[in-house]
Parts: structure tokens; sequence; C-alpha cells
């Protein structure tokens, strides 16, 4: 039996919306504190925290405690220093709380299983999948990897991301071409966009696109039908990073997934 290629991408974002739906997800975060050296308490996470060269400190007050790394802590614990876009979680029951560095600064967001955001998801929309949308590219590697510096919804936050190189492709008999970024995977790609649709049918901030390793020429495949959301578009309690200057295109992808309800 042969499968359709709108079932091929209805199964691929089946599975999609199950990760971003996990108990302890993005849209289970309660909330986004930067850290300082003054103690403070958030809510959904015992204790005080701060920061400092040393690391984040976590000070517990009397019948507190957190999991660290499966043991049971109480007291005051300094973590290692992390670095830049680095994270760890540890557990107070069933909420998680994801200790990270993010644009030069230390966070913490507490992850609870019962936020509304969560339990309320009502799924996210996308255009019918298309084989139009399915272009061929070509990866064009820099000679050395570049550093390029984009901005954040975080106000006041930059990252700095190592780029390898871009690629080119066409779309309706013209020419674009989009900066990379290295994927999770070995090898692969990812790429922050916007387009044309950014702010009436898609989010307006950015979208982001895995693509897949190059071939040996250079040979890429952009399925934009695969394009995401990323979590800033469900929650303010995040950090997502810009695109590139020179990755706002100039046409309509009317292609993958579409402004959350």
């Amino acid at each position: 039996m042969t499968t359709s290629f709108q079932e091929q991408w209805d199964q691929w974002h089946a599975g999609h919306e199950q990760r971003r739906a996990d108990p302890h997800g993005f849209l289970s975060i309660t909330g986004l504190h930067w850290l300082t050296e003054e103690p403070r308490s958030f809510p959904d996470a015992p204790g005080e925290w701060s920061t400092s060269p040393a690391g984040v400190t976590v000070a517990l007050g009397g019948g507190e405690s957190i999991v660290v790394d499966g043991a049971t802590v109480t007291g005051t614990h300094t973590f290692e220093p992390l670095a830049e876009r680095a994270d760890r979680t540890v557990e107070h029951g069933d909420i998680r709380i994801e200790i990270a560095r993010r644009g030069g600064y230390d966070v913490v967001r507490p992850r609870n299983p019962a936020n509304p955001v969560l339990t309320g998801y009502p799924g996210t929309p996308a255009y019918p999948a298309d084989e139009k949308w399915v272009v061929a590219g070509r990866y064009l590697p820099f000679d050395e990897p570049e550093p390029i510096t984009v901005g954040s919804v975080a106000e006041g936050i930059e990252h700095v991301y190592e780029s390898p190189g871009r690629v080119e492709f066409g779309i309706g008999g013209k020419t674009f071409s989009l900066t990379v970024f290295n994927g999770a995977a070995p090898g692969s790609l990812f790429v922050l966009f916007t387009d044309a649709t950014s702010g009436l049918t898609t989010y307006a901030a950015n979208r982001s696109l895995f693509i897949a390793p190059p071939a040996a020429d250079g040979a890429v495949e952009l399925d934009f039908n695969r394009a995401t959301n990323l979590p800033c578009a469900y929650t303010e309690f995040a950090t997502c990073p810009l695109p590139p200057a020179g990755n706002r295109l100039a046409v309509a992808i009317e292609a993958g997934e579409r402004i959350p309800r």
C-alpha cells in the first residue's frame, strides 16, 4: 500500500506535536527568571536562587528539597557554571526546573505539567502538504565557519551561532539564499527564516526548517512543508533567536505550520 505525500506529512506532524506536548516540554514552562547576585524566590521553584561567577546557587529552606542527578539535595547547593546555550534540569516533585545560560545570563525556568498552556493545548494548524514546496537547493560552505550574531525575542538578548555556509534555491524563477546553522544531527543543517506570510498566516518572528546532510556535490532538499514554529510562538517564557538579516524571504512560503491558535 502506497502512502500519499499528505499521509507521510500527517505522520511526521503527529510525531512533532506529540513531542511538543511532552509533560515537561516548553508548553509546561511557567516562568522565565533572569538570575542576579541577589537571591530571589520564584513560583513553582523551591528556595531562593542567585548567580555568581561560581555558578547558579539555590538556598533551600527547611523542609525543601530538589533532586539533582538522582540524589536528594537540601540546604544550599551551587551548580557548576554553564556554557552559553547549555542547560541542566533538576526535579521538585512533578515539577522540573531548567537551569540555563542564554545570551550571557543565567536563567531558571520551572516546567509544570499542570500548566494551562499545556493542558489546554489545541494543536497547531498548518497548510495542507504540497509537493511543490519540496525545493531542490545547493549547499555552499564558507571557507571557514563564521560566527553570526542574531537577535532574540527576549529584549536585550543576542545569540551567536556558528554558520558553516548558506543554501541557494529557486522558487518561481527567482533565486534565494539562506544562511544556515549546524543541526542537532551530525552533518545536518537548520535554518531560521521569515517570508511574506510572516505575521499574516505564519508566526511573525521566525520559523525553523531542518535540512538533511548535503550530498557530496552539495545538493540539499528544503521541504518547506516541514517548517515549524519555535517555542516563542506559544509562550512568552522563551529566548528564541531571530533569523539572520538576510533570511527574510521576499516570497510567500505557503507551507508548514501556521500561527498557533
